[in-house]
């Protein structure tokens, strides 16, 4: 059942909120949006991959097989959702017509990775994260997977694509993005401004500025990698968590606040924020993704999927 909130205007935009409630226990952890408008989410709990039709409100379960818990998704070139698998320590690809799921484990001499996020580059090729220190690329056309320390060890978390191609992850153990060369798999470590930071997740805007969200300063922060320049912004409220980023179409920043459980909109030409708190208690958006004029949270502690719509 969906129910709907529109609020009224905030700045010079309105922003219609319609919630998706999804099955009980999922906990949806990580959601994406193709460009057909199906949404994929991974339920964490109960080892599925989720989708969901807005258009009617229905949602099915493929199941990714004995001992899975997924964590990220998102869509890939061909359309499909691509899933980091941390229960079977695989990336898993599910075909969004037949259902079947292929799956590409990593190799033995990396069991539980803690897999977490998933990008592709400009050649189609897969760059992941593992929380337990890990960094790895798959090419789906060959299988060929390789997988590299990272340079600090523990934290490897959020990770996007440029423009450009460049490939930047982030890590929340770690305290630092770290930008992968994308022939020989080095990271260089970039430090953020603010020390201990917890730099969780990162995005990059329409001009290949990254933007991360830290968690444990509450920060949102901005990398130019032209002039390697920083700007920081501090999120509203008194406890800020800044857990995810996510940057639209429009180059406006959303970012998942737990602190004060909301989602909250900047707008780097007025450097502004917009609050858009929850409706349910610890609602816990982890992930956020989406599509023009589209942008999908998943309630994790809720058990539900919101889009805010802006046009």
């Amino acid at each position: 059942m969906a129910a709907l909130v529109v609020t009224p205007a905030l700045g010079q935009a309105r922003v219609a909120i319609r919630a998706y409630d999804v099955p009980a226990g999922g906990h949806p952890h990580d959601v994406a949006v193709g460009t057909d408008g199906i949404v994929w989410y991974t339920a964490q709990r109960t080892g599925h991959l989720g989708r969901l039709d807005p258009a009617t409100g229905i949602v099915d379960l493929i199941p990714l097989g004995a001992g899975a818990a997924p964590h990220g998704v998102i869509v890939g070139p061909d359309g499909a959702p691509w899933v980091t698998e941390g229960g079977t320590n695989a990336i898993v690809r599910v075909d969004p017509r037949t259902r079947a799921v292929r799956s590409w484990p990593l190799p033995e001499s990396r069991a539980y990775a803690n897999l977490n996020t998933l990008t592709f580059d400009k050649r189609g090729r897969v760059w992941f994260t593992g929380q337990t220190g890990v960094y790895g690329r798959l090419d789906p056309g060959t299988g060929a997977m390789q997988v590299w320390d990272a340079p600090r060890g523990r934290g490897p978390y959020g990770i996007a694509t440029t423009p450009d191609g460049d490939v930047y992850y982030a890590s929340l153990a770690g305290n630092h993005i770290a930008r992968v060369d994308l022939e020989t798999g080095a990271a260089t470590v970039i430090e953020p401004p603010t020390k201990g930071q917890g730099a969780r997740r990162v995005w990059s805007d329409s001009r290949g500025r990254v933007w991360v969200s830290e968690w444990t300063s509450g920060n949102l922060s901005r990398y130019d990698p032209r002039g390697k320049t920083w700007r920081t912004w501090k999120l509203p409220g008194d406890r800020p968590r800044a857990y995810a980023v996510y940057v639209d179409p429009e180059d406006k920043i959303w970012v998942s606040d737990w602190g004060a459980n909301a989602m909250v909109r900047f707008d780097p030409s007025t450097e502004k924020f917009e609050t858009f708190p929850s409706d349910r208690r610890s609602a816990n958006v982890r992930q956020i993704l989406g599509r023009p004029g589209e942008v999908w949270a998943p309630e994790s502690g809720a058990d539900r999927l919101v889009v805010y719509r802006t046009r």
